[in-house]
This record gives C-alpha cells, sequence and structure tokens, in this order.
C-alpha cells in the first residue's frame, strides 16, 4: 500500500484473525496449543529414572569451555588431545571464551598442528605418507585429469595453477630445511 495522508486501516482484532485464519492464535492460550501434552513433566511417562545422567567417567581431564560448570554427563573420546595441537586445545578452552576468535582461531590452528604431526608421526612406521599417491596427483594424466579441465565451465580452473604449489609446496620446502640442516652439520 502507498504512503498517503489518509490514516492507514486498524490492524484486525485477535477475533477477526481468528475467524479468517484457521489455527491463527494457536499459541496464545495454552489449552490451545499442540504441544502442550508433551509439556507436562511426567517423568512416569518417558520411563526415566533419574533426576541427571550418569556421568561418563573422565580417563583424562578434558577440555571444557569456560563458560559450562562442568562437562556434559556424556562426551567424545575417540581422538585425546595429544602433543602440540593437545596443549593447543587445552590452552583455547581454558583461555578463551567460545564466543571470541581467538577460541576458534586456536582450535584451527591446532587442527593444522595436528596434520603436521601425523605426517611426522607416519614417518616413524613402515608405511610413511605417500603424497604423490594420496593426493590423486597419479589420476591427472591417467584417467582424464588434464582433459577434463577444458571446455567445461569448470570453476576449479581458475585457481588449478596454485594446487601444485599448496599440495608440493610444504614437502619441498621440508626437503629444503633438511638438506640445508645437513649441509650445516657437515660444516661443523
Amino acid at each position: 500500500m502507498p504512503y498517503t495522508a489518509n490514516q492507514p486501516p486498524r490492524a484486525e482484532s485477535s477475533d477477526e484473525l481468528r475467524a479468517r485464519i484457521p489455527g491463527w492464535g494457536a499459541d496464545l492460550d495454552p489449552k490451545d496449543r499442540p504441544s502442550v501434552p508433551r509439556e507436562r513433566f511426567d517423568p512416569g511417562a518417558t520411563g526415566a529414572h533419574w533426576e541427571f545422567p550418569d556421568r561418563q567417567e573422565e580417563k583424562w581431564p578434558r577440555e571444557r569451555s569456560i563458560e559450562h560448570k562442568f562437562l556434559t554427563p556424556v562426551f567424545g573420546t575417540s581422538s585425546p588431545p595429544h602433543g602440540l595441537s593437545g596443549a593447543l586445545r587445552k590452552f583455547a578452552y581454558a583461555r578463551y571464551s567460545e564466543g571470541r576468535a581467538a577460541h576458534w582461531l586456536i582450535l584451527l590452528g591446532a587442527d593444522r598442528v595436528d596434520a603436521v604431526e601425523s605426517h611426522l608421526r607416519s614417518f616413524l612406521t613402515t608405511r610413511p605418507d605417500n603424497p604423490i599417491t594420496e593426493t590423486g596427483v597419479l589420476s591427472e594424466f591417467n584417467r582424464g585429469g588434464i582433459s577434463s579441465r577444458f571446455g567445461r565451465k569448470r570453476v576449479d580452473v581458475n585457481h588449478q595453477w596454485i594446487d601444485p604449489i599448496l599440495v608440493a609446496g610444504p614437502w619441498i620446502a621440508a626437503v629444503g630445511a633438511i638438506i640445508w640442516g645437513a649441509r650445516a652439520l657437515v660444516r661443523r
């Protein structure tokens, strides 16, 4: 409706809206609300036999946000914090609120550190990480990877020039650092 000097029409009353729109105002009166039977406190109906569930045993001190008084009764234990990444995670939870960007940035950094730690840990096993086969580089040459990039309006063509730098760059830098360190040791 355009703005005019005339007074706008009055809003309809609740009774008029209820008569015109089926179900309007269902949440105004608690007796009319569809979820009212579910909102009644009746522990016998659910089978719950506790006020607060039994707590899961802590095998090591868990990270807990500073906003919370205690851990939830059940929590994940699949990947306990370890190494430098675990120390970063513990620091993020102990020092910063979950509402702060620093908390999440430290956790993101801890994920990157964890990735580096797992790569380094793989060198101590009988099957270290193999960047050539694990990144799918070989499929570029024997599965039509290069020919699939042209004439198909693919979005990833815009950044494909930087992909080899991002994938191989850290490995080349690590090899360079090892060679530089070995030369420094030989000179001494």
